[in-house]
């Protein structure tokens, strides 16, 4: 009994934004292996180890950043910044837990722009593409067998799969999905859920293969990154299909290879994936542009969380939101394969990035090897190959 009062007591005692601010920075600076960890490490701290809340209340919170888009564990710090100190703790939380892994992102964006072209650069991405491949195989392998628990999410992340690689807008699938499971949760027969499958691939135009490439503007750069922060559901992995389609197919500001090295830099950073958006920012366009993809990608987080907070309760009692969800995730995954295959052509090049590629993925799967110290090891392969080759 002591040590529940002792917890009412801890719950109960106000946090200061000093101390917000400075686990979040210190979490940011050092939470590497991407948003599983990220959390993982937050109820640590905030459950067992200071009790800000209980269990029960940061299972609430985890469950309402599955059912809003954006980046889960930047939603979960920017909840418990609410949870202990309402829109100030909103505020100092989530951007404590951005800015260490952004500052970090755009220092290897500026090498990057400068070093690129120089051998040893080149070398260093050379071993880290084909190993974030793999990383992304090993998300999927986790991940797929939750995602697609049931025959009918099975078929559905099937139709999405071949809907994305027949070039359908990436949010035709993701909420044509959730459409589709929520259909298929009311549906009393298995005649009726099939009957229903087929509207996951309604009759719109498909995304080109190419466009001509246009010119990067910040205005431009700001809303692309915006409007990915705003409906991007599931892991940040996913952002692989969303970056793919804007800046690679439909804008040409990035080649296949550039957008795998931006992947790879948020992956070997720590804090959130989503600071790839930084990476690319600087590379397109800079400081600036840096600031103005961070800001865009990250802004959405803070509006969701801010909204849907009060409603925690009611969403995640309700059946409706709960198969939207169902159907949304299978989607995800299922892009996350797709955007996998394609993006192996710019990665995997010769026979000793197909063996880099195959080592990372048994190491990953089989024994659970950290991913950081996976993708750390395949710079250090290309490194040591460009030593080699000089």
């Amino acid at each position: 009994m002591s040590a529940e009062l002792e917890a009412d007591a801890l719950a109960e005692r106000p946090t200061t934004l000093r101390e917000l601010c400075l686990l979040f920075l210190r979490l940011g600076g050092t939470a590497f292996g991407g948003p599983a960890v990220h959390i993982a490490m937050m109820e640590d701290e905030v459950v067992r180890r200071r009790r800000w809340l209980t269990e029960e209340r940061f299972l609430d919170l985890l469950g309402a950043t599955n059912l809003i888009p954006g980046p889960n564990s930047t939603e979960m710090a920017i909840h418990v910044g609410w949870a202990r100190r309402g829109w100030a703790g909103l505020v100092v939380a989530g951007t404590s837990f951005i800015v260490p892994a952004t500052l970090i992102t755009a220092a290897f964006g500026w090498a990057y722009v400068r070093y690129a072209s120089v051998p040893a650069a080149v070398w260093l991405f050379y071993g880290i593409k084909p190993v974030i491949l793999a990383v992304v195989v090993q998300a999927i392998w986790r991940l797929a067998p939750k995602a697609a628990r049931t025959v009918p999410l099975r078929v559905l992340g099937g139709a999405a799969a071949v809907s994305a690689a027949v070039g359908v807008n990436e949010l035709v699938v993701l909420f044509g999905a959730g459409a589709a499971a929520i259909l298929a949760t009311r549906a009393t027969q298995r005649k009726a859920v099939e009957s229903q499958l087929p509207m996951l691939a309604p009759a719109i135009p498909l995304t080109a293969a190419a466009t001509t490439a246009t010119a990067v503007t910040f205005p431009g750069l700001f809303w692309v990154f915006l409007k990915v922060g705003s409906v991007l559901f599931g892991s940040g992995y996913v952002l692989l299909a969303f970056l793919r389609d804007e800046l690679v197919q439909h804008r040409g500001w990035l080649t296949e290879g550039q957008l795998v090295d931006a992947i790879a830099v948020g992956q070997v950073t720590p804090g959130p994936v989503f600071t790839t958006a930084t990476f690319i920012g600087y590379v397109l366009a800079g400081p600036r542009g840096a600031l103005l993809a961070t800001a865009g990608i990250f802004l959405p987080a803070f509006i969701f969380v801010a909204l849907s907070g009060p409603l925690v309760p009611r969403l995640r009692a309700s059946p409706l939101a709960g198969s939207f969800l169902d159907g949304v995730n299978v989607a995800s995954l299922a892009l996350m394969l797709v955007v996998t295959f394609q993006l192996a052509r710019a990665a995997v090049v010769d026979v000793p990035t197909a063996a880099l590629l195959v080592v990372a993925a048994v190491l990953l799967v089989r024994f659970k090897l950290n991913a950081t110290w996976l993708v750390l090891g395949g710079g250090l392969c290309g490194w040591l190959g460009a030593a080699f080759q000089g």
